[in-house]
């Protein structure tokens, strides 16, 4: 495969579209901790945190989010320290749509809203729990 400096090197990435391009690159930096790696002009970012990415875009071409409430999207996103990083997105504006919550399948996680409408999730695994152990099944094995 070729690798191309002007793209992330992932197979899997999202287009989230916002109005303002350059204020939602700010604010998914200092309230969600991603860090930009390519500017296109004031239109298309792309922006990388651990071993994933997405871009963001202008909301041309069906990039609006839905109505927060009526999301049938999640970007998921995996943290180091959920409680650490709930903190900064709470003191960053991010409006929480479910605190975090330790889950039977060995994740903790909360959702919260940024600008754009968009809904995020955020997990760190807090235990090794095999999927039939909570009602789930393995199909093949990560």
């Amino acid at each position: 495969m070729v690798r191309n400096r002007s793209a992330p090197p992932f197979a899997v990435m999202p287009v989230l579209g916002y109005p303002d391009v350059p204020a939602a690159v700010e604010w998914l930096q200092r309230a969600f901790g991603l860090v930009e790696h390519v500017r296109i002009g004031d239109h298309r970012a792309q922006l990388g945190l651990g071993d994933g990415a997405l871009i963001v875009a202008d909301r041309t071409h069906g990039r609006a989010a839905a109505h927060a409430d009526e999301a049938g999207f999640s970007v998921m996103v995996r943290v180091e320290n959920i409680d650490e990083h709930y903190r900064v997105a709470v003191a960053a504006g991010a409006r929480v749509v479910a605190e975090p919550e330790d889950h039977v399948y060995g994740e903790r996680q909360y959702s919260a809203v940024d600008p754009g409408g968009h809904r995020w999730t955020f997990t760190q695994s807090i235990a090794d729990v095999a999927p039939e152990d909570w009602g789930g099944s393995t199909v093949v094995a990560w």
